[in-house]
């Protein structure tokens, strides 16, 4: 028998650069272009492959899904229920795969975070001349629903039935075709992501992106990093040399390299704040052709103050069915065979409950949930809330995000399902995390001070949603590359 030799270590040549960015979405897009626009030399590093447009069209939705979602869009967030947490992992990050939305975020939530978390210099007046900009580069604007949208009319028409407030939603958007693949990567190139308009402007200013490639661990001596350690997909690893680093990882993938790394590991990724989805499946009497749709062409707005957005989703047979998985097969077979007259619903709802990141060996994470008894409380309430607005929309029937309910006529038949809904019984899906790594003063939990530093870090920042103060309560991208364009400039200002 042949004795086993101990494997050779692989060379890892060095890459130099100004500055490194970890990550490519919405965050680390933002500080990119910047700082190559300064004349800095920047590389971007990304997990996840590069795909076109021509790419995204070629494939199948769930071949999509496969490629450009963390494992799959299937991260599990363990808890009682556990949470499908879904993000993007290719270059331009989630902004690839989300639906669009660009809100700006209202004054009074900057204010409250700067006041509770005790930073300043990110209130409404201070990100203002960003958000302008990052509309523009987006082109951001209104879009009402065509002929296509039949189930957001219905909606904005439910609203209008009961008095409730609805808008039509501001979009990362141009020359929409309604190909209803907004989620598994736009085949048309409307959706301005970043990977079509950031990162390709930033190359043009001489920045290199490098896919493929994940961040192991960040060497500093804690107070300056030397370096970080990459692998790609083929096993290499690479030590990327740079003066300055900006993590923008994700809410997940950001904490859980730090932890890795030795860097505030008691608080990066303590609180992970969190949306959920609930998803309703509602059937009408007369064909909606929701298919032929898009998605988020009318969102109701009455209970933002609860941090509560009911919305149209993007109706396939794959994701109605992954929608209804859990259900008899009579339901889910019943719902299919009238899917001309289907809609899928989403219902946003934040949690006041956190989650944990921990990293684990071989770069693995675990995610754990916190949700309290206030959380199910709400869950229940916006249900009610969206099954008397679907109701009112003309719905004929309802069935809940709960596997083990059956469909739902009545407004008495909802009044008895949230009566007897228990907190592990409810299917959630979340795509919106953030403030894993917050800023704000060490005191009071921040991890990141007001240049996006993890504390006691001199030439090391946080630019994605793990920065944040909080949970939003509204989709956050625009909030998210508002404060990384900040601490770009604060940086670009020393």
């Amino acid at each position: 028998m042949t004795a086993l030799r101990p494997r050779a270590r692989r060379a890892t040549p060095d890459r130099d650069c100004d500055v490194l960015v970890i990550g490519s979405g919405a965050g680390g897009s933002a500080v990119a272009l910047d700082l190559a626009a300064a004349g800095h030399l920047v590389h971007v590093i990304e997990e996840g492959p590069r795909v076109t447009t021509d790419e995204l069209g070629a494939a199948t939705p769930a071949e999509n899904m496969r490629r450009l979602y963390r494992q799959g869009g299937l991260t599990p967030i363990f808890g009682r229920p556990t949470i499908a947490y879904g993000e993007g992992r290719c270059v331009g990050g989630t902004t690839v795969v989300n639906g669009g939305l660009l809100w700006q975020p209202s004054a009074a939530l900057l204010s409250r975070w700067a006041a509770v978390h005790g930073i300043d210099g990110y209130r409404a007046a201070d990100l203002a001349p960003h958000l302008q900009r990052i509309t523009g580069r987006l082109r951001v604007g209104p879009q009402a629903p065509d002929g296509g949208d039949r189930d957001s009319v219905l909606l904005a028409a439910g609203a209008d039935r009961l008095g409730w407030r609805w808008q039509y939603p501001e979009r990362a958007l141009h020359g929409c075709q309604r190909r209803n693949r907004c989620t598994t990567g736009c085949t048309s190139g409307a959706k301005q992501s970043t990977a079509l308009t950031y990162l390709p402007q930033a190359e043009r200013l001489g920045a290199r992106i490098i896919p493929g490639a994940r961040a192991l661990r960040i060497r500093h001596d804690g107070r300056d990093v030397q370096g970080v350690l990459t692998v790609d997909e083929q096993g290499r690893r690479t030590l990327h040399r740079a003066r300055t680093v900006f993590v923008a990882a994700g809410p997940i993938g950001t904490p859980a390299l730090l932890q890795r790394s030795g860097i505030h590991p008691e608080r990066s990724g303590r609180e992970l704040g969190l949306h959920v989805n609930l998803r309703t499946v509602a059937r009408f009497a007369d064909p909606v052709a929701a298919a032929n749709g898009t998605i988020f062409t009318a969102q109701v707005n009455e209970f933002t103050d609860r941090g509560i957005l009911i919305m149209p989703s993007n109706l396939t047979p794959g994701s109605l069915a992954a929608a209804l998985a859990g259900h008899p097969p009579q339901v889910v077979e019943g719902i299919l065979g009238q899917l001309d007259r289907s809609a899928v619903y989403t219902t946003q709802v934040r949690l006041r409950g956190r989650a944990r990141v921990t990293a684990l060996p071989l770069g693995g994470t675990l995610l754990r949930h916190g949700m309290t008894a206030e959380d199910h409380t709400a869950l229940r309430t916006a249900f009610r809330d969206t099954a008397r607005l679907l109701l009112a929309s003309g719905a004929v029937e309802l069935v809940p995000p709960v596997a083990a309910a059956g469909p739902l006529r009545t407004a008495a038949d909802v009044e008895s399902f949230c009566a007897g809904v228990r907190p592990a019984d409810w299917e959630l899906v979340s795509v919106h995390g953030m403030a894993s790594c917050r800023m704000g003063r060490p005191e009071r939990g921040g991890v990141c001070d007001e240049r996006g530093r993890p504390h006691g870090f001199r030439n090391l920042h946080v630019s994605d949603a793990s920065v944040l103060p909080g949970v939003t309560g509204i989709s956050p991208q625009g909030t998210i590359m508002a404060f990384a364009h900040e601490i770009a400039a604060r940086f670009l200002n020393t």
